[in-house]
């Protein structure tokens, strides 16, 4: 068989990895999308305080599965971290369903992020160790759909049930991702970059013979070493690593802010709960089409130039909305936020992959989505002060418009040592990155 043959065999890694995002996204972003529905009298009691508290709780979980995966993975390998995620995630979101009080559903709410935050770092990593290196950019794009296409099914399974029926039935319909788990332990490979770490390098040989891979000149590197997270501080990247972090917080910050508190924001504009729905809808969108915009020029410029690009959109969005545009404007605006949002962190996660050599990708991304997570944390919170002060609408997105700016700023002060000519390739990125 050739390696093109070989690499035929990659579709069920990749569509695995995209079916586990897109089950991530929708149990992570259908918090959001029933707001307008949780708060009030019934069926908790909740304030709009008291909901900034439950989604920086559950945050927490994430920012506890984002940490640990780097060490889980050490001892379980991708693939059993992946069935792991995807199994806590969705029966989470059964108790979800069925939790007769908010402190109740608030706890499951923390374990089923405390998932979710462990599977984005292991798809991510698995998914651009198994990409060929000319298309590395475009496939995780592609594959980093999966979260937006998730936040878009939960803002259409609230917006048509949460009306009539509450918001029950939408987060028992989170446990449907349990039918990923006997895929995954049928079609998905283990990392040929674990297998090495472990010394196993007879079964790496096989799995990357199997799926046309080449071999990695670091995975004995990082076997040798036997330190991921040193690897995050070494050979010039301590600076690189502490920025990314910093920017990640902020993007985090945004995103959950605005992805949490976009529903109920225009239901206090006065939209009914389906129309306010309709703006995490136009969200999601714009988040899908941005991000695979974004990975097909990405894989030409390199993720940089598109993260700036994204932060940038969002604030002059954020700062738009504000002046209050009419309906239709308000839903394109809220598109463009998509893309600033959920679109510009993906495009991170694919710098951040490209950072760190195959044997650490689980381990940087995982640190920086959990120090992130402080972001995501605060976001919900920070969101419910916006919303409470006497500054209303306009203070609230003025308020999300700050990190977005900042962050921007952060991601131009990290340059390339030196411009790559042509068209850039996923692998001539890696190496400026890597320094």
């Amino acid at each position: 068989m050739t390696n093109a043959t070989n690499r035929r065999g990659l579709l069920p890694v990749f569509a695995l990895c995209w079916l586990a995002l897109l089950a991530d996204g929708y149990d992570l972003y259908v918090y959001g999308a029933t707001l307008p529905t949780l708060i009030g009298p019934e069926p908790f009691g909740i304030t709009p305080g008291l909901a900034g508290t439950i989604g920086s709780v559950a945050l927490v979980g994430m920012l506890l599965g984002s940490l640990c995966v780097g060490m889980l993975t050490d001892l379980l390998g991708r693939r059993r971290i992946c069935m792991l995620a995807v199994g806590i995630f969705s029966v989470a979101m059964l108790c979800c369903s069925v939790a007769p009080n908010w402190e109740l559903f608030m706890a499951a709410r923390f374990v089923a992020c405390f998932g979710v935050g462990g599977l984005l770092p292991t798809a991510v990593a698995l998914t651009s160790e198994f990409a060929p290196a000319n298309r590395r950019s475009v496939i995780l794009g592609a594959v980093l759909t999966g979260p937006a296409l998730g936040t878009l099914i939960a803002a259409f399974t609230a917006a048509g049930l949460t009306e009539n029926h509450g918001f029950r039935p939408v987060y028992a319909i989170g446990v449907a991702g349990l039918v990923l788990v006997p895929l995954f332990a049928k079609w998905l490979p283990e990392s040929p970059a674990f297998l090495d770490a472990r010394g196993r390098h007879a079964e790496a040989a096989a799995v990357r013979a199997r799926y046309g891979m080449e071999a990695d000149g670091n995975a004995s590197k990082g076997a040798a070493t036997g330190s991921q997270l040193g690897t995050l501080f070494s050979e010039g990247r301590a600076r690189r690593t502490l920025v990314i972090w910093c920017i990640t917080l902020l993007s985090l910050l945004v995103m959950f802010g605005v992805s949490t508190w976009l529903p109920q924001i225009m239901h206090n504009q006065g939209f009914g709960i389906s129309s306010s729905i309709t703006f995490l809808v136009a969200y999601s969108v714009g988040a899908v089409v941005g991000t695979v915009l974004a990975a097909i020029l990405s894989q030409r410029f390199g993720p940089r130039p598109l993260i700036i690009v994204g932060f940038t959109a969002a604030a002059l969005a954020l700062i738009v909305m504000s002046t209050h545009p009419s309906s239709t404007a308000m839903l394109l605006l809220a598109a463009v936020m998509g893309f600033g949002g959920l679109g510009t962190q993906n495009m991170l996660n694919d710098y951040i992959s490209q950072l760190y050599p195959p044997h650490a990708r689980a381990t940087g991304l995982g640190w920086a989505l959990g120090v992130g997570r402080l972001g995501a944390i605060v976001g919900p919170t920070y969101g419910a002060f916006m919303v409470s002060t006497g500054g209303g609408f306009s203070m609230a997105l003025y308020g999300f418009a700050v990190p977005a700016v900042l962050g921007a700023v952060l991601m131009v002060t990290l340059r390339n040592k030196r411009r790559q000519a042509g068209p850039v390739q996923a692998e001539s990125v890696a190496a400026p990155l890597a320094r």
